[in-house]
């Protein structure tokens, strides 16, 4: 999960011990006084990855946390039924806020006034919805090609 996400095995383990996101099978303490591992449906992974984007797009935790219980509370829907475009509300951000857009037009703050559509005149270019995708990996450097006195260029 940590591969894929981008989000480390310790924040997986602190999110799920403060209960912002937990896993679909908890570990427990196995006789040996070791830990099982933490089980996570497909839907948990689609949402850790839009979380781990928001997370390196600068949004902290408290923020998350409300996004979620803003979708739970206010609209009855986790996470995973918000994003791809196809559920009753579009997610957008804008790197520091987090927008609904619904099926009939209205935008709402969902960290600031969930409760009060906005007016917006025109286009939001700076908005991008908000989808599940891997972290892209990193690019492996190539070993540097040391030079002898026999490949040297002159």
């Amino acid at each position: 999960m940590a591969a894929l996400t981008g989000l480390s095995a310790r924040q997986l383990q602190w999110w799920d011990a403060r209960r912002l996101f937990a896993s679909a099978v908890a570990s427990r303490r196995t006789a040996a006084g070791g830990f099982t591992e933490r089980r996570y449906t497909p839907v948990d992974l689609l949402e850790l990855m839009v979380l781990a984007d928001l997370r390196r797009q600068g949004l902290s935790v408290g923020r998350i946390r409300l996004l979620l219980d803003t979708l739970r509370d206010k609209f009855g829907i986790r996470l995973f039924e918000a994003i791809g475009g196809t559920g009753a509300l579009t997610l957008l951000t804008d790197g520091r806020e987090v927008f609904a857009r619904t099926a009939s037009g209205e935008f709402i703050n969902l960290l600031r006034a969930p409760d009060q559509p906005m007016l917006v005149v025109g286009e939001l270019p700076m908005l991008k919805e908000l989808t599940a995708r891997t972290k892209p990996a990193r690019k492996k450097k190539k070993p540097a090609v040391k030079r002898t006195a026999r490949t040297a260029k002159p």
